[in-house]
């Protein structure tokens, strides 16, 4: 893209000196006018060819955020109450923080003071100013003496700032009202609104010569920053080998994830797509709820912001550990102008652009936000959860990003591979359906237990006739039909055969129709009692 705009710019420009020698040199003979003005075009193109294409420049790192980034939330990319940096200076609306700077101004060069010399803080901007100068995109419209002013008097601000803030851990400045602090520090961490990393140092070295320091200006500037995102700085211990070219770098460069995320790219979806494995399960993350219904596991991580794992659990599920994040009315802001640092700038790896996608696929509803609430996961002050889904949702608009260059490539690769299995989708489906509320949940429950009491009293009902069943065989078949053929066997063998038939006839019997089996057998043990009582009478009236 910045090649065709070079050319598109080349080409103007070699049309506007084409035209303008043109005018100055039109002949007298209208009729050689085409063949002039061609030999004339042919020259300035190869004039412009002869000076060659200028080389980009691999010190620029303060850019103005591209128009399609910008559309989509304004006002996040744009300074509301002061203007660091050239690219909002003079606006009108920013005027009335400029007093409050000459005020810092003032007071840096005051007699009460230890003595700081005016000479060496501007002789020191006047030779970093053409590397300051290199380290914006474009263009800036300022002279030398304006750009060199513009340095040392909004440096000199951050500086004397920072100091103020230090006196007082961090917590408020004196000469500042308290709605102002954390504006300031939500407009000074804009990609638009920054001065190389560079011209503040040199301002708090020469500073630091005359007034003794305890702290460098690396760690004064994480702290004042550090409410931006409200991080544990017993969980979050910064290397002191982090660094950055601004303020905006330096932030980003203090939450990266460690050196064994780091290490975590594209490798695995090239082993995935060499098994021949759907690419759509490893780039989009499945939403906190339908992982939920998996049997993922959510916990709170105890690392770096970045810094998120999944492991596999008991029972064959699987535990991601996140580590919390802190959502409030700034949030939006912080991450924006991160992600369109790392959009513009080359040799940025997009790790927070890869945590918000990732942020992006895990939250779609409010029930999503309910359940990372539930597990310490995520944590805001907007409100609603539904705010905070659409604020999620809003942060990756109109950006490139390509998920098989992302840290956590492997991690959603593994996660979606895990959810498409056959045991999470069993579970995913009961889950949804039968426990999808805790109104669902009891009435499936309910449900289960009266299942459970029908099957317990079926059992104890067939047990019961089946005794019945065996008594009336005994007694209603088996006892008459032996009675008549009592010659033939002893008392022994009768009972022995009485048992063993009754037991081939309860098998005989299918026991879905028991009930009607032991009311035969009963009718039939009646019947054979009475004509036991029939044949005594006979036999006593016959004596």
């Amino acid at each position: 893209m910045r090649t065709r705009l070079f050319y598109r710019l080349l080409a103007q420009r070699a049309s506007r000196r084409f035209y303008s020698n043109a005018k100055r040199s039109v002949p007298e003979n209208r009729g050689d006018l085409h063949e002039i003005s061609g030999s004339n075009w042919r020259a300035a193109l190869k004039e412009e060819i002869a000076i060659g294409v200028p080389k980009e420049r691999d010190a620029v790192c303060i850019y103005r955020v591209p128009i399609n980034i910008r559309q989509v939330e304004p006002k996040a990319y744009s300074p509301s109450v002061i203007s660091i940096g050239p690219y909002h200076r003079g606006e009108e609306r920013l005027q009335e923080m400029e007093q409050l700077k000459w005020k810092f101004f003032h007071r840096l060069f005051d007699s009460s003071r230890p003595r700081i010399k005016l000479d060496p803080l501007i002789n020191a901007m006047e030779e970093l100013e053409e590397e300051a100068r290199g380290c914006y995109w474009g263009k800036i419209q300022l002279s030398s003496e304006n750009f060199v002013k513009m340095t040392l008097i909004d440096g000199c601000f951050i500086v004397e700032l920072f100091k103020e803030l230090e006196q007082h851990n961090f917590i408020y400045a004196p000469s500042i009202q308290r709605w102002m602090l954390p504006t300031l520090r939500r407009d000074m961490i804009m990609l638009e609104n920054q001065l190389p990393f560079c011209v503040l140092q040199k301002l708090f070295e020469l500073k630091s010569n005359s007034v003794e320091s305890n702290t460098s200006l690396r760690d004064q500037a994480l702290q004042f920053f550090t409410p931006l995102l409200q991080r544990d700085p017993t969980l979050n211990c910064i290397s002191k080998e982090v660094t950055g070219r601004h303020f905006l770098d330096l932030f980003r460069s203090s939450i990266l994830p460690t050196g064994e995320e780091k290490n975590k790219t594209s490798d695995s979806y090239k082993s995935t797509e060499s098994k021949g494995m759907e690419t759509d399960l490893t780039n989009t993350m499945r939403s906190a709820t339908e992982l939920g219904e998996a049997g993922f596991i959510f916990k709170k991580g105890k690392a770096r912001l970045l810094d998120i794992d999944l492991e596999k659990g008991r029972l064959n599920k699987r535990v991601l550990k996140i580590p919390p994040l802190y959502i409030d009315d700034y949030k939006g802001t912080l991450f924006r102008n991160i992600v369109a640092f790392e959009q513009c700038h080359r040799e940025c790896k997009p790790y927070v652009t890869s945590y918000l996608f990732f942020f992006d696929g895990l939250i779609n509803s409010a029930e999503d936000v309910e359940l990372l609430h539930h597990k310490e996961v995520i944590h805001h002050s907007l409100g609603r959860d539904k705010d905070v889904a659409k604020l999620v949702n809003s942060l990756c608009k109109e950006i490139a990003y390509d998920g098989y260059e992302s840290y956590l490539q492997k991690v959603v690769s593994d996660a979606n591979n895990h959810y498409h299995s056959k045991c999470a989708k069993i579970r995913a489906k009961l889950v949804h359906h039968y426990f999808s509320s805790w109104v669902v949940g009891i009435s499936t429950l309910a449900g289960m237990i009266v299942i459970y009491l029908t099957l317990i009293q079926t059992g104890c009902a067939v047990e019961n006739h089946s005794v019945t069943l065996l008594a009336c065989m005994k007694h209603g078949i088996l006892d008459p039909l032996f009675g008549h053929f009592s010659f033939t066997f002893t008392e022994d063998e009768r009972e022995g055969l009485k048992s063993k038939l009754a037991s081939y006839f309860s098998r005989l019997f299918n026991f879905t129709s028991i009930k009607d089996v032991s009311e035969r057998l009963k009718s039939s043990f009646i019947t054979s009692q009475k004509d036991d009582e029939t044949n005594q009478e006979y036999q006593s009236k016959k004596t």
